[in-house]
């Protein structure tokens, strides 16, 4: 062992004991308060009610039974196309013309096998009275001016279906009719609705449906999804029995007596269909929500706001309020706006609470 001098052993304990108190110190700073996050704002949760609502996406359509679609009584061409698609008509206007040269001929055609069938009935009648024809031959004689007559009246129809006229008051609002084109038996040609009896007609899923119930309350907006411009509120008049086949959903038809303006027929509107409501509903913003695996979590801001994460299940929610039904019992104080970046016991700093989150309607995710 080398024996240093007594001056050298001094230098060596005054520099160990520095190291020693600069370690101390760094110890100290690692334990200090966590950093506080800026811009954090919290609401307090409360009990309130809340009205569960279904999306769905409609579309405005005429009423059954306010609604005309005409088309040609017989093979023919268009000779005439009196209005344009969007114009407004009255009950009897004429619509579209039809070319009459094969509608005519089919009605004299018609109106010869009518006579001939009359007289040969009046021939088989006299021959049976004379003990000359049997009676089956009036028997067929009757069958075949019965259906003579039949073709006659439908060949004068058709003559005066040659001209399509509006049954109703109302607005073209499909129109197929070509000048010159040739036309089908019973083509749809033209179409007119009444812009005074309109429903809107919604798609949801059988799942859905079940939960919707005749004269519930809707909240109409125009466009594919909430937020758009606000229209009123309608009613639910009718929810459909069976699946349709090409979208596999179920129809629902509202109706809305007044609305901010006047609805068009094939105008898009989305609607927030009320199914239940909650007398005592946990909610919290969407803001609040922050994805946690399979799940959610929020942040709860305790009394020395020092932010704890807490797992929650969520159930009902619109665009911006979530409802709670496991996780939260009211009281609370959550993270709103900045909860994405707040971290477990971090200590935050935020604007005053509000009282309690807003009422607001929900549809299930």
């Amino acid at each position: 062992m080398i024996a240093l001098p007594s001056c050298r052993r001094l230098l060596l304990v005054c520099v160990l004991a520095t190291l020693g108190a600069g370690c101390g110190g760094g110890g100290d700073e690692s334990e200090s308060d966590p950093a506080p996050v800026v811009a954090v704002k919290t609401a307090i949760v409360e009990a309130q009610p809340f009205t569960e609502t279904v999306g769905a996406i409609g579309t405005v359509a005429g009423r059954p039974g306010h609604v005309a679609s005409l088309g040609a009584p017989t093979a023919t061409r268009v000779s005439n196309v009196y209005v344009s698609e969007g114009a407004r008509v009255g009950a009897g206007q004429p619509l579209v013309a039809l070319d009459r040269t094969a509608i005519d001929a089919s009605a004299q055609a018609a109106e010869a096998a009518l006579t001939a069938a009359q007289q040969g009935h009046e021939r088989a009648q006299r021959l049976n009275r004379e003990g000359v024809a049997p009676r089956k031959d009036v028997e067929q004689a009757a069958s075949d001016l019965a259906k003579a007559r039949a073709d006659a009246i439908a060949a004068r129809r058709a003559a005066q279906l040659s001209v399509l006229r509006s049954p109703i008051a109302g607005v073209v609002t499909r129109l197929t009719a070509v000048l010159g084109a040739s036309v089908d038996v019973n083509q749809p040609l033209v179409e007119v609705a009444d812009p005074s009896a309109l429903d809107i007609v919604f798609t949801v899923t059988p799942a859905e449906a079940a939960r919707v119930k005749p004269n519930a309350a809707v909240t109409l907006s125009a466009g594919q999804k909430a937020g758009g411009e606000s229209l009123g509120s309608g009613t639910v008049f009718q929810v459909a029995a069976a699946v349709d086949s090409a979208t596999r959903g179920v129809s629902i038809r509202a109706r809305a007596p007044s609305t901010r303006r006047p609805l068009r027929i094939g105008e898009t509107v989305f609607g927030q269909i009320v199914v239940a409501t909650h007398p005592k509903a946990i909610a919290v913003p969407i803001a609040a929500l922050v994805p946690d695996g399979e799940g959610f979590k929020v942040f709860v801001v305790d009394s020395q706001s020092i932010a704890h994460e807490q797992a929650v299940t969520v159930g009902a929610r619109s665009d911006s309020m979530a409802e709670i039904t496991e996780g939260l019992k009211g009281g609370e104080r959550v993270v709103t706006y900045g909860a994405y970046g707040v971290e477990d016991s971090v200590k935050v700093t935020a604007t005053p609470a509000t009282r309690k989150a807003p009422a607001d309607s929900v549809a299930r995710p």
